[in-house]
């Protein structure tokens, strides 16, 4: 059977929901995060890396996300959430499969970690590194990520959804770094954004990987 070694608050949420949609069988091992926001040692005894999620099944120890989203669909999905081969749909799932870690979460990490560095700095560095991190949003951050909603809104224009006209892995893997942008940035007259997040918050897979791995936050 397929365990999941799950760290709260993190990105292997996506993981419990993907084998949710799928219905097929898992366990849990839940871990929890250090004061500091990092993942506990324990995980280092399951992967070297010491990140979430890892997936064991078997002999089987397999770490990130996009490489365990596509073992679970290559072993355990008999062709569901993929649109068909060869199609435009297709290929703009193997995009946004890619590109939800590769290219949409750095710039949004880059923006939570600038936003600390004030609070956890020494009192006399503060004004400084305000000034610091403020720029760094406006010339830098800002516009990104921008881009990058922009690139989502066009996408989810087209049918709901990031990949063809019906939902599939893709979605999964998009919705953390939508999610994340909700609690980062504003959407402004981006609709469809909130419309994705509504329909996916709203789905019983959705809410039923929650309820395995606890809720979780982004800010």
């Amino acid at each position: 059977m397929i365990t999941i070694h799950h760290l709260n608050n993190s990105r292997s949420q996506r993981v419990l929901w993907l084998l949710e949609e799928l219905e097929v069988p898992y366990e849990v091992k839940r871990y929890e995060r250090l004061a500091s926001m990092q993942a506990p040692p324990a995980l280092k005894a399951v992967h070297p890396l010491g990140k979430s999620p890892i997936l064991t099944e078997g002999e089987l120890t397999l770490a990130e996300t996009g490489a365990i989203v596509t073992y679970i669909l290559e072993t355990h999905g008999a062709g569901r959430l993929v649109p068909e081969r060869g199609t435009t749909a297709y290929w703009d799932y193997q995009h946004f499969l890619h590109y939800a870690e590769g290219s949409a979460m750095p710039p949004l990490v880059m923006k939570l970690i600038f936003s600390r560095l004030p609070t956890e700095a020494p009192f006399f560095a503060k004004p400084i590194l305000k000034g610091t991190v403020q720029a760094v949003n406006q010339r830098l951050l800002d516009p990104q990520i921008s881009g990058h909603l922009d690139h989502w809104e066009r996408a989810l224009g087209r049918s709901g959804w990031f990949a063809g006209e019906h939902f599939s892995a893709a979605d999964i893997m998009m919705s953390f770094p939508v999610e994340a942008a909700a609690s980062r940035v504003r959407f402004g007259q981006r609709a469809n954004l909130p419309a994705f997040l509504a329909r996916i918050h709203a789905r019983p897979a959705y809410k039923a990987a929650l309820e395995r791995g606890g809720p979780y936050a982004y800010a």
